[in-house]
């Protein structure tokens, strides 16, 4: 289950650009849920937020009972993400690759 509760994320100077402003939505377990918006929608924030890449700048979000702030080791063993803008290392094998994002994650390929 996935839980997300008035999630903000802004950049800039001061904050002044918004990318998530008051998100909540929740989506139970076996459930199929999207998330489609334009370019500068906020998609790719709550993406990196829910995946502890990022930290919100309030809010919270709730991973399978784990909070992605206070919980982002446990959030990182149980979750995989590949951004739209992800390369592969060319000169490493498919399984390489794995085996190196598996470890920045602290985790195994076998185990995911």
């Amino acid at each position: 289950m996935i839980e997300v509760k008035d999630l903000h994320k802004s950049y800039g100077r001061q904050g002044k650009v918004n990318a998530l402003n008051s998100i909540s939505f929740t989506v139970d377990d076996g459930e199929i849920f999207g998330v489609i918006g334009p370019d500068g929608a906020g998609k790719s924030s709550l993406f990196r937020i829910l995946a502890s890449l990022i930290l919100p700048d309030s809010g919270s979000a709730i991973m399978n009972g784990h909070d992605v702030v206070k919980d982002y080791r446990k959030i990182r063993q149980i979750i995989g993400y590949m951004p739209g803008r992800f390369s592969l290392y060319q000169d490493l094998s498919v399984e390489e690759n794995l085996i190196f994002f598996a470890t920045l994650f602290n985790t195994t390929v076998e185990e995911n």
